[in-house]
């Protein structure tokens, strides 16, 4: 066991498998004592079953640290603060959230139900702010904290993944409000877009849904076989070892890319071809006026997803 996460504690949600157990692993064997929540449920959020946080708690024991399990549902506020109060109760304090957990109901926006994206949202979105809302009122009075959030790859918009990358879209904002308003008290905030190959992002459906994004020309055959031929979790436990120690007091507000050998920075969105002018003396844009500027706001843009020829 390394000491660089020695004497602090953390909880991690999803963490009886894949991605989440991986980080709580990384964790434990930096020293670090661990509150391992995971409901225990199947991809899509049905079931529950204590076995994997249980396993995952002897795992972390065997380390050297201290583990506890929480079975609870992120969805909910009130077992969201249980997850955060089982820490203080066991360990002391909180020093650091993982919000890992996660679920998937992809289909496609037209034949998505209201059921499958409210579900979606509730355990990736809600679920990450219930987690980070209890624990930073801690992490305030403190003046310590350091939070890491999953959001992926799919924020960018992907066909068949509407609820997922939408909720990982808010999970992104979420993390850069977190930073803002967390940074002055010492508690820093980022997120990793994960790439490994688990159960979550293997499933028959999943796999399904990335081949119609290459039926629709969204997606190149190679980019289909980079997204399924993925590295094992436990590739990306020392980056995030890392955003939770005191190395990374600097970091706050980042989103990294951690798959496999490879490492990437998000750079945040921003605004890159302005047209401004008086609208005072000038008044509102008219409509030809905005046809006008288009070819100079769009210079170099193509469409994702242009329409298809009939036959």
């Amino acid at each position: 066991m390394a000491e660089k996460l020695k004497g602090r504690n953390a909880v991690v949600t999803g963490a009886g498998r894949g991605i989440g157990r991986a980080i709580a692993l990384a964790l434990a064997e930096e020293g670090a004592n661990v509150v391992v929540c995971d409901l225990g449920g199947a991809p899509d959020g049905t079931g529950a079953d204590k076995t994997p946080a249980d396993g995952v708690v002897a795992e972390c024991k065997k380390l050297g640290v201290k583990a506890v399990a929480q079975y609870g549902d992120v969805a909910s506020f009130k077992d969201a603060e249980g997850m955060i109060n089982a820490c203080v109760k066991n360990f002391g304090r909180i020093d650091i959230l993982c919000n890992i957990a996660g679920i998937d109901k992809p289909k496609m926006i037209f034949n998505m139900s209201e059921e499958e994206w409210d579900k979606v949202l509730a355990v990736h979105l809600k679920g990450t702010f219930n987690l980070s809302r209890h624990a930073c009122a801690l992490m305030r009075e403190q003046r310590y904290g350091r939070i890491l959030n999953t959001a992926s790859d799919a924020f960018v918009g992907g066909a068949t993944h509407v609820n997922y990358g939408a909720a990982k879209g808010g999970i992104v904002s979420l993390t850069y409000g977190i930073a803002r308003e967390m940074g002055p008290y010492g508690v820093t905030c980022n997120a990793i877009t994960p790439g490994a190959a688990t159960r979550l992002v293997l499933s028959p459906e999943v796999i399904a849904g990335l081949r119609k994004r290459v039926e629709a020309g969204i997606w190149t055959q190679q980019k289909f076989d980079e997204a399924t031929k993925l590295p094992p979790a436990e590739y990306m436990g020392a980056i995030v070892a890392f955003l939770c120690s005191d190395a990374a007091s600097h970091i706050n507000g980042c989103v990294f890319g951690a798959q496999g050998a490879k490492l990437s920075y998000w750079a945040p969105a921003v605004e890159t071809v302005i047209i401004g002018r008086d609208w005072e003396k000038k008044g509102r844009w008219t409509w030809e006026e905005v046809e006008k500027q288009m070819p100079t706001l769009l210079k170099g843009y193509v469409n994702p997803a242009p329409p298809k020829e009939k036959k």
